[in-house]
């Protein structure tokens, strides 16, 4: 039977330390390890990474405890690759509890199709809708870019994949410098070296609601700033295979969708303020719009969105200035 690793990095997590590790121990496959990173954490995750590990002594999984200074997501996904010993390595996160068939189903289509040389194989995320406008929206934004999923797909998910372990070592596997992102960059990679990366949709991994809308903007200011980074080296709309093939970024859709809404708003404004009175209907015009958006609820968060967005295009554009973040 081949191993299985599994890493999976916590900072400041202790709320969801013993329901994500019960996930993976509940896992239908064996043979199975665990590779658990504490990523610097200043809360009681890494004392409660520890309580787990003397709970859930078993003969079949391996459970490794890692305690390292806080260096990051892909540094701490570089640290559990370097400790694996499985054929593949999979990666979650500490907010999500896999389905006990994930492994199983992701090793289910591992082989491909003939003429395919599989690299990594990816599964589903699915958002709790929670109780807030924010969890139901991106629960939602989630939901809409699995219904279009084909089965080779360009990103293989942070919460929800595994990699064949030679061939994510051969690419120098996660860059402890990459701010963030560090999924769809070791995918293009692996993409221009010929792999082929597989969604299987039977491959659940549910994620906890993302019901604060501080938290909410955070990441989304996050993602853009490293998606400079990525449009940078594999440009606007994508890379290239080998063959010359271009692929597109996984990124393009929600995030594209939200963003015109803070361009759309100042727009609107700006010609309120500056067209002539004679030119009524584009008055009108501009101010119903300008209207909906500031009075629809749905509309004010797309455009705190849409802020963050632009903010992180920003700072994005500042790393790559000074030369930071992976840049």
């Amino acid at each position: 039977m081949t191993l299985v690793s599994i890493t999976v990095c916590a900072r400041n997590a202790e709320n969801w330390v013993h329901q994500c590790l019960s996930s993976l121990f509940s896992q239908d496959y064996r043979p199975l390890e665990i590779i658990a990173v504490n990523d610097g954490s200043t809360d009681s995750t890494f004392e409660k990474m520890k309580i787990f590990k003397e709970k859930n002594e078993t003969l079949d999984v391996n459970l490794t405890i890692i305690d390292s200074d806080a260096k990051g997501l892909s540094a701490g996904r570089q640290i559990g690759l370097g400790l694996s010993k499985g054929q593949w390595v999979a990666i979650t996160d500490i907010d999500c509890c896999p389905e006990p068939n994930w492994i199983s189903s992701m090793l289910s289509v591992c082989e491909g199709h003939p003429g395919e040389d599989v690299m990594a194989v990816t599964g589903k995320t699915v958002f709790n809708e929670g109780n807030t406008r924010v969890s139901r929206l991106r629960s939602k934004e989630i939901r809409r870019k699995y219904i279009a999923r084909s089965r080779v797909t360009t990103l293989a998910n942070g919460p929800c994949s595994m990699f064949r372990r030679d061939a994510l070592i051969s690419i120098g596997g996660f860059n402890p410098s990459w701010y963030h992102a560090e999924d769809m960059e070791v995918s293009l990679r692996l993409i221009e070296k010929g792999g082929t990366i597989i969604y299987s949709p039977e491959a659940i991994v549910n994620h906890v609601a993302e019901d604060q809308l501080s938290i909410f903007l955070k990441k989304r200011i996050r993602d853009a700033r490293a998606h400079v980074r990525i449009i940078r080296k594999y440009g606007l709309y994508g890379g290239r295979l080998p063959n010359g093939t271009s692929v597109k970024h996984d990124f393009t859709g929600d995030a594209v969708r939200a963003s015109i809404f803070f361009p759309l708003l100042l727009l609107s404004i700006i010609i309120l303020g500056i067209i002539p009175q004679s030119s009524q209907n584009i008055g009108i015009i501009s101010a119903v719009i300008l209207t909906m958006i500031v009075i629809h609820p749905g509309s004010r968060l797309r455009i705190l969105w849409s802020i963050s967005l632009w903010f992180g295009v920003s700072m994005g554009i500042f790393d790559f200035i000074f030369g930071k973040r992976g840049h």
